[in-house]
């Protein structure tokens, strides 16, 4: 493994779910489980399970909550050493009800006047922020929370760039955020917004709605809703994107096709421009898309941004930095992911390695 501190700035909330799969009227009052999660921290902690060096950068009150949400990625391998502690604003929280079967999962946000979203650039010490760092992950996420929180994410990857760090974003397009403007609908926003972040970006991510939804770029023959996704159609959603984005030189999509709840069919793709052709994962024995069929889901939140830290692991690695196979270990170890209850995903490189390898078989190993 090359030796690359990854960074990733963003939110992190305390996660409260109601036990199994309950409703959240079933549950309240009563007991909620109570973990972390937020987009970049997520991405964080798997590199750090995965093996790479991560350092999480975010703004956070110096109460108890959050101090015990630093100790844990503390315990994991991340470096929680440069977050801003500010007494300013509050730990955000959101409420996550798992679906089953036909009914979908829902999740309901408690964010406002978070530190994150109160903070502007001249609150940070970016410098200090990206001392040793190779590569910046951010998201469509933070700078939907306020119009502070896009303004220190466009700083943080102006300052990122200036110093030749390599800088990978996640779309993220949240439709229950960017709703800091009022009378500016949240699609509007978010296309404003990231169409000035992205012209620093070297690497995007996104799902296969993302793009549509920021920046109004579509795969053919695609209903989302329905859960039939015309895969061929992403290459020409990657082409658009670099056309748009010369700086950026990949463009990775998630591939998530919906049966229910608790069966998705998963895989993905990586458009290389160097080598002008697009790379899906994983493959069938005659070399042809053949995603994973995901069926008895545990828990699919954080499943895009283990896909992210899969590949960003991948393609920093020694063994898997080439496109096909980093596209096949991202997609393994996103995979591996919907079984796994949190946010976090507990997944090591061996493990990954050994499903994109075809030991899916779920044998006990003694």
């Amino acid at each position: 493994m090359r030796e690359t501190c990854i960074a990733g700035f963003g939110e992190v909330m305390l996660r409260l779910c109601p036990p199994g799969r309950k409703r959240f009227m079933q549950s309240l009052p009563g007991t909620l489980d109570a973990t972390y999660g937020g987009g970049e921290a997520n991405v964080c902690a798997s590199l750090a399970m995965l093996g790479t060096p991560s350092r999480y950068l975010t703004a956070l009150p110096p109460n108890p909550v959050a101090q015990a949400f630093a100790a844990e990625l503390r315990g994991l391998g991340v470096d929680v050493g440069r977050i801003t502690w500010n007494p300013k604003g509050r730990m955000g929280v959101y409420y996550a009800e798992h679906g089953a079967a036909q009914r979908g999962s829902n999740v309901v946000y408690d964010r406002e006047g978070s530190t994150i979203s109160l903070l502007g650039p001249e609150d940070y010490d970016f410098a200090a922020m990206l001392d040793g760092v190779g590569h910046l992950h951010i998201t469509g996420i933070t700078p939907s929370l306020s119009e502070n929180a896009f303004a220190s994410t466009l700083a943080l990857v102006e300052a990122a760039s200036e110093r030749g760090i390599v800088i990978s974003c996640d779309l993220n397009f949240r439709k229950k955020l960017w709703k800091w403007r009022p009378g500016t609908a949240p699609r509007e926003l978010a296309a404003e917004c990231m169409g000035r972040i992205v012209p620093f970006v070297d690497w995007i991510i996104c799902n296969e709605e993302d793009a549509s939804d920021v920046f109004g770029i579509r795969a053919d023959a695609t209903e989302i809703e329905a859960g039939k996704l015309n895969i061929g159609g992403y290459r020409d959603v990657a082409k658009l994107l670099l056309e748009r984005f010369p700086k950026a030189s990949r463009v990775a999509v998630t591939l998530r096709e919906s049966i229910s709840a608790d069966h998705n069919n998963w895989g993905a793709m990586l458009y290389d421009r160097a080598a002008d052709r697009a790379f899906f994962a994983p493959l069938d024995p005659d070399g042809n898309y053949a995603p994973y069929e995901i069926r008895n889901i545990v828990d699919r939140f954080g499943g895009g941004d283990s896909f992210g830290a899969g590949l960003i692991h991948a393609l920093y690695s020694e063994e898997y930095a080439e496109p096909q196979q980093a596209i096949r270990f991202a997609a393994a170890a996103s995979c591996l992911k919907h079984t796994i209850s949190g946010d976090y995903n507990y997944t090591t490189h061996a493990e990954a390695a050994a499903l994109m390898n075809g030991s899916g078989s779920g044998r006990v190993a003694r």
